[in-house]
């Protein structure tokens, strides 16, 4: 029982800073979630010593695009979507899921290799590696978090759910660029 306070604390802490303080709050926490999972998925993969450009860029990135552009795109949804609508949930679903994931997905993985160091064209080509997989993949899993989050979970307790679920899929992204990585040490090793 001692324990439940402060998480209880917490958590009231949390909602209040989202409600007063929606952007901020939203990527302070992306920033937490992306910069941790990376270090969990470096770990998974058995580094002992943790690459700390790769943990700033996935910090950087969550603080940057992670809390300010899903909060706007939600917004202009609340705009556009009059709440009259029949099968609202739906349409916000599907609006998500066909026009902001793939641009997200796009955005995630240029953005996390030009904040790692490496140019535009290293940028483009790892786009052009992982984006289709990725984004497959994406709407197989991710779908059904975001169907449940949107049908079941309470408004105020939505950015919750999604950052529980985007840690994980941090850990994914974090695992398929390390794999193109080796990949690519590798033939430029051999040639």
């Amino acid at each position: 029982m001692s324990l439940s306070k402060p998480v209880y604390t917490f958590l009231g802490f949390y909602l209040e800073q989202l409600f007063n303080n929606p952007v901020r709050t939203k990527s302070i926490t992306s920033c937490v979630l992306a910069t941790s999972a990376n270090i969990a998925s470096q770990r998974i993969n058995g580094q002992k010593d943790i690459k700390l450009n790769t943990v700033c860029a996935y910090g950087a990135f969550g603080l940057f695009f992670g809390g300010p552009v899903p909060h706007y795109f939600y917004m202009m949804l609340e705009k556009l979507i009059s709440k009259d609508v029949k099968f609202r949930q739906y349409l916000v679903f599907l609006m998500e899921r066909l026009t902001f994931a793939p641009f997200y997905q796009f955005l995630s993985l240029y953005f996390l290799a030009r904040f790692e160091g490496h140019n535009h064209g290293y940028a483009i080509k790892n786009v052009e590696k992982l984006y289709w997989p990725l984004l497959k993949e994406n709407w197989k899993w991710l779908s059904i978090a975001t169907f449940i989050n949107f049908k079941f979970v309470p408004p105020m307790f939505r950015v919750l759910m999604m950052n529980l679920v985007s840690f994980f899929w941090v850990i994914y992204i974090s695992q398929k660029r390390q794999k193109l990585r080796d990949e690519q040490q590798k033939k430029s090793a051999t040639s």
